[in-house]
């Protein structure tokens, strides 16, 4: 009895989950950013958006730029870019607005700043302290 009650339960599910599919579907295929998936008219203002997409990162995606993103988060922010870039507006400052509104995790380039310094300097120190140990070992082992 258990058992049929699970089956039919489980037929239950799938029927509302084909029912429902196709309107989430649509309703991801209707984005309400314009230029979502539509390149900007002027060539040098759409290559200034593609070149300032590639460095920006799609905050749901893991690793892909917002360029090579299909998210509807990635969609939103490309229309945003390109609807700046259409006014007028500077890459560097779209930049800058976009890392004071998602954070430094949003570029490629991150900023130095208080907090990022020791992410730059960190390799180095490291580095040059691999160097010091090594050369000790070698210079000091020659006389041994």
């Amino acid at each position: 009895m258990s058992r049929a009650l699970f089956r039919l339960g489980l037929v239950l599910m799938l029927a509302i989950a084909a029912m429902l599919s196709p309107a989430v579907i649509a309703q991801e295929m209707e984005s309400t950013a314009p230029y979502a998936y539509r390149q900007l008219d002027d060539a040098s203002q759409e290559a200034k958006a593609q070149k300032l997409m590639e460095t920006l990162r799609c905050l749901q995606c893991q690793g892909q730029s917002i360029a090579d993103s299909d998210a509807p988060i990635a969609g939103s922010m490309r229309s945003l870019v390109r609807e700046r870039i259409a006014a007028g507006e500077q890459p560097e400052a779209i930049r800058s607005w976009l890392i004071e509104r998602y954070g430094d995790y949003v570029s490629y380039a991150p900023r130095v700043s208080t907090l990022t310094w020791p992410l730059f300097v960190l390799p180095i120190a490291l580095i040059a302290l691999a160097a010091f140990l090594l050369r000790n070992r070698f210079v000091f082992g020659r006389r041994a």
